[in-house]
């Protein structure tokens, strides 16, 4: 399994436990240092089954200056949150074809 992780983040933290609780072995990528591919990040929305937009963190002040009240394709958005990681929602885990974003954490048992 694999966790796009913020360890700054409580609920990030959060669904690290869960997985570890779980004995699971697990990939930890803090996305904020190695921010995630425009490629990898389609095929975590993909595997979400959710538009890109909603991935992302609206009450940050980068979204707030320059992408408010915009719409874009997913296509954009995805080449956004590349640019800027920190407007990723976190936790995202990923278990073979399936994606979960932890927000609440206990959506990461989805994934068990």
């Amino acid at each position: 399994m694999k966790i796009y992780h913020n360890p700054r983040c409580s609920k990030s933290r959060q669904g690290l436990k869960i997985l570890q609780d779980a004995g699971k072995e697990v990939e930890i990528v803090e996305y904020l240092k190695t921010p995630p591919t425009v490629d990898e990040l389609k095929d975590i929305v993909k595997k979400l089954g959710m538009p890109a937009e909603k991935l992302i963190r609206k009450n940050e002040a980068i979204f707030k200056e320059n992408f408010k009240d915009k719409s874009f394709s997913d296509d954009k958005w995805i080449k956004i949150m590349v640019e800027n990681p920190k407007l990723i929602e976190r936790p995202i885990v990923v278990g073979g074809d399936r994606a979960v974003l932890g927000r609440p954490p206990e959506n990461i048992r989805e994934l068990l």
